[in-house]
């Protein structure tokens, strides 16, 4: 399922992903003026072949320490190259007309000697691939911007990129204020009246759970269960798989909305690793991507979390974790938790799932394993509790029999 790709999701290094930390980087012409910025985050999915005829998928970020050394500035075409850890770099072509300039190719190497992120590869070869970015058209003397996610897929490299901020060609060494957004951050005018006529015309659920915030919002309906599977190409079987049914909750300028997660317009993305595994929602209002690691008690849980939303204001909102600790099971097994639950994942945004079941690794024949069932729907426990309430109650029976007895015989040897 993984080619090559230019991405907006998760910078994952190892176990290590970093959602909020981005890369920034500035470069100068040969008069040590800015001529060239970037600020953005990007991971890396790519294919490699391991003994055994088998393959297996090596994830890992562009970090926030990098080089530009190879870099360069021109009137009509600029390179921005970013060097890397053990030879690994990620480069960028930019080209310029009277009044836009765009980015012709991103091209990624990456050395398959580097065994820290390539383990038991047979090949020791460095590798380049090159895929063609959606960003076009920017205005000289703007800066181009996407919160959004963009996924692209070539030659078994996939790349993520989201909270995108570049310019080209900066003019008198000073960055332009001015902003030409990519195309999924602007609002879908024949998408979000819909999403909002059906959000006002529910009737309220009386069993809806409270918003988070006093904030009085319209009570959405629950949200439909999906389920989405990750595959590690066409022809394997899943290799992640998740049903549940999934709403954001989210304050943007003191206001809090929520969004459903409609499973009939997602698209699915994401890769299986042997201790890091991603999941990716796209729809036309949420971007929502997960991570998986797996610790060192052979125990994986959901570490990572990156939201980005399109409400029908129009205004991008962008917010993630990723140090949580969530959806725990052991490895070989799926985690499930029927019941509604609730998780506020930072100050600003909370996720509801609602008939959840997840199962990132070890996945066999494209089945859920044994479920590690959440508190909530563990009902072995009310077992002991019902059972100690019974014998309770059955003392106190006893007692106040007893004591009922005794004073009928007291009275009854009483003196005349």
């Amino acid at each position: 399922m993984f080619r090559f790709a230019l991405f907006v999701v998760f910078l994952t290094l190892g176990t290590e992903i970093q959602l909020i930390h981005a890369t920034e980087v500035s470069v100068n012409n040969t008069d040590n003026k800015l001529c060239l910025y970037a600020n953005l985050m990007v991971n890396f999915s790519v294919i490699y072949e391991v003994p055994g005829n088998t393959t297996e998928i090596a994830t890992f970020v562009l970090p926030d320490k990098v080089t530009t050394e190879g870099s360069l500035c021109d009137n009509t075409s600029s390179t921005l190259k970013l060097s890397f850890g053990d030879g690994h770099s990620w480069t960028v072509v930019f080209t310029k007309n009277d009044k836009a300039y765009q980015a012709e190719s991103i091209n990624v190497t990456y050395n398959l000697n580097d065994t820290a992120i390539f383990p038991n590869s047979l090949s020791k070869e460095t590798m380049s691939v090159i895929a063609k970015p959606a960003i076009t058209d920017v205005g000289v003397d703007t800066c181009y911007s996407c919160k959004s996610t963009d996924v692209l897929k070539s030659d078994g490299v996939t790349q993520t990129l989201w909270n995108v901020l570049i310019q080209a060609f900066v003019i008198n060494g000073s960055k332009s204020e001015n902003i030409t957004s990519c195309a999924a951050d602007l609002p879908t005018t024949t998408v979000a009246p819909t999403t909002h006529t059906t959000v006002t015309t529910t009737t309220p659920l009386p069993t809806t759970t409270p918003t988070p915030t006093p904030t009085p919002t319209p009570t959405l309906p629950t949200p439909t269960t999906g389920q989405y599977l990750v595959k590690s190409d066409e022809n394997s079987t899943a290799c992640l798989l998740a049903n549940f049914g999934l709403r954001i909750g989210f304050k943007q300028a003191e206001k809090y909305q929520e969004i459903n997660l409609d499973p009939s317009v997602t698209k699915v993305n994401g890769s299986c690793g042997v201790n890091v595994s991603e999941l990716v929602l796209t729809s036309n209002a949420i971007t929502i991507m997960f991570s998986f690691t797996i610790q060192e008690t052979n125990r994986f849980l959901m570490h990572a979390l990156n939201v980005t939303a399109k409400p029908s204001s129009g205004v991008v909102f962008t917010e993630g974790s990723n140090n949580l600790t969530l959806w725990e099971a052991a490895v070989g097994s799926s985690y499930m938790c029927q019941k509604q639950q609730n998780y506020n994942i930072t100050d600003s945004l909370t996720l509801y799932t609602f008939e959840l079941r997840v199962q990132p690794f070890g996945v066999n024949k494209g089945v859920f394993s044994t479920a590690h069932e959440c508190s909530m729907d563990d009902t072995s426990i009310l077992i002991p509790i019902i059972v100690g309430a019974a014998l309770a109650g059955l003392i106190l029976i006893v007692v106040i029999a007893y004591v009922i007895g005794r004073r009928k015989t007291y009275v009854g040897y009483q003196t005349l």
